[in-house]
């Protein structure tokens, strides 16, 4: 039976190198630093979310770039051309399993310009 993952890190203190990392049936939260991909890039059928908690993401939209500090959250819903990069930053990603396959599948892959068949793969594209 599955377990639920409670974490509390309220105190500041983490163990150095700890992330958090869960899975479930319909989402994945995961604790990140670094950038997302540097190109304008599109999840047909899946939403995505990041929570700041140090520093600062910088997205850029089709339309406008938009600074988001500490303590603050993104939502982008499916159709939405988006990427982002990090300042700084640690935070909190909330991925579908479907967007949480296709990163690992990029990250997997050192042949950039296979690059646009997988986001293709993952109901995805890249967009410039």
């Amino acid at each position: 039976m599955p377990q639920p993952t409670i974490t509390n890190r309220a105190s500041g203190e983490a163990t150095i190198g700890e992330r958090l990392s869960v899975t479930g049936a319909s989402f994945t939260v995961q604790e990140w630093r670094g950038s997302g991909p540097a190109t304008l890039h599109v999840h047909h059928s899946d939403d995505e979310a990041w929570h700041v908690l140090e520093g600062t993401l910088r997205f850029r939209f089709a339309d406008r770039i938009v600074e988001v500090p500490a303590g603050e959250t993104v939502f982008v819903p499916a159709g939405v051309a988006h990427t982002y990069e990090a300042i700084a930053a640690r935070y909190l990603v909330v991925l579908t399993p479907r967007l949480a396959a296709l990163i690992q599948e990029l990250q997997d892959t050192a042949d950039h310009s296979r690059h646009p068949a997988i986001y293709r793969a993952h109901d995805s594209q890249l967009l410039e």
